[in-house]
């Protein structure tokens, strides 16, 4: 089954405010503090997902499927994870690189969460 518009939209707007979350914990000029920041909000984000799914996950769950999206994200993208992170060091210059690199790799990770949600959900 596919998602409906509304899901769509819905889940567009969850990873959305997500990833905008995110990326306000990854302006701190701490390298290694964004993966942190990161995992949380995915963690909270896979549970809203699924929430909006028809489902429910437990938190060690949904951190699981955070983690999982987060290792095939950087995967795909291992130069932008670099980049996040040394930019940290760089004065003023960090603070603008590392949150605009967050949000498109949280994005991306979220897609991958619904893309799960979905499969999970359909062949339940």
């Amino acid at each position: 089954m596919q998602m409906t518009e509304g899901e769509r939209e819905d889940c567009h707007l969850i990873i959305h405010s997500h990833a905008v979350a995110a990326a306000a914990g990854n302006a701190a000029p701490v390298p290694g503090l964004g993966v942190a920041v990161d995992t949380i909000a995915m963690t909270t984000m896979a549970m809203a997902l699924a929430s909006r799914l028809g489902g429910s996950i437990p938190e060690s769950v949904a951190k699981t499927m955070a983690v999982n999206a987060i290792k095939k994200t950087i995967l795909k993208q291992p130069i932008k994870t670099a980049v996040k992170e040394v930019s940290k060091i760089i004065p003023f210059l960090g603070q603008l690189i590392a949150p605009s690199i967050s949000v498109t790799m949280l994005e991306s990770a979220g897609w991958v969460l619904v893309d799960e949600l979905v499969k999970k959900r359909d062949n339940a």
